[in-house]
């Protein structure tokens, strides 16, 4: 299978509301990063009162135009992804604005406990004080006027992370789980490999129409990128064997030769991704390691 044909075409339109399906209106935070593509995506859906999912950043620009493009309807809900300091914090700022009802799987916490000396290298990228004041359960739909929203919990990314399905619609806001522009990170404590793949079979599954992901443009075709996004993981997974096979026996060694054609200023980030598959990989048994897995242990073959 062919590796996902990723989508770089996106106009984020700072400051204005895009409609991007019936009832469905997006406002892109000016927040540009190699890991926030444009910037972060936040969604109002609904007509006279409505949800706003993911309100993104602490960005006084952003607050204003997701003001401005709400217009004086009623926000009854916030909805977030998950806890990543691009998509949660305003939602202070917006339900202390609206009164709304914030939602969410819970509070930000790591897919498995810190290892003795272990530092948790996105800790700063957390948002620690994001406390939902409803925290929501998997296949639990919350509706509003004309609109329903049903959690689809996708931990991987994060182990709180949720997609939200809109009823009726076969639309799916994807969170920072699949979006069009390039694979997730996937980086340990916080994240799991071994979570990410079985959330991913979740949403092949599902067979949405169409993803409305937390950055950059929709996933049009769901049907043949979600087995491709699957493939592609499959094929970095051999890789790391084939590495391993090859007497490579640290992360650092193997991230130099994967990825060999992407910028070593991302290199950081490429190693904690190893890592994940490291973890699962182990996991199951299918590669010893010197010690607890991290990023300076050595691996080998069974």
């Amino acid at each position: 299978m062919e590796s996902p044909a990723f989508d770089l075409a996106f106009e984020p339109a700072y400051g204005r509301a895009v409609p991007v399906a019936p009832g469905v209106e997006r406002i892109t935070a000016e927040n540009p990063g190699p890991f926030t593509f444009f910037g972060t995506n936040s969604y109002i859906v609904g007509a006279a009162s409505v949800a706003v999912i993911d309100p993104g950043p602490e960005d006084e620009a952003h607050f204003q135009a997701l003001m401005a493009a709400l217009g004086g309807r009623e926000v009854t809900h916030i909805f977030v992804s998950h806890t990543h300091r691009d998509h949660s914090p305003l939602a202070r700022r917006l339900q202390a604005a609206t009164g709304a009802v914030t939602v969410g799987q819970g509070p930000h916490r790591p897919a498995r406990p810190l290892r003795a000396g272990e530092i948790n290298p996105f800790s700063e990228s957390s948002d620690m004080e994001f406390v939902p004041d409803l925290a929501i359960g998997d296949g639990e739909t919350i509706a509003g006027d004309g609109w329903a929203l049903t959690s689809v919990l996708t931990p991987g990314h994060t182990a709180n992370h949720a997609a939200f399905a809109l009823e009726g619609r076969d639309i799916l806001f994807s969170g920072d789980h699949v979006m069009a522009w390039s694979t997730s990170i996937v980086a340990p404590p916080d994240g799991s490999m071994a979570d990410y793949m079985a959330s991913l079979e979740r949403l092949i599954a599902r067979q949405d129409r169409l993803l409305l992901p937390g950055h950059g443009g929709p996933v049009m075709e769901p049907a043949s990128f979600l087995p491709a996004l699957k493939a592609h993981r499959l094929k970095r997974e051999q890789a790391i064997l084939t590495r391993i096979q090859a007497g490579d026996r640290r992360i650092a060694e193997m991230v130099k030769a994967i990825y060999s054609d992407t910028d070593p200023k991302l290199y950081g980030a490429a190693a904690l991704s190893v890592l994940a598959h490291i973890e699962d990989l182990l996991e199951r048994g299918e590669i010893a390691a010197d010690g607890p897995p991290s990023l300076a242990a050595t691996y080998r073959l069974l």
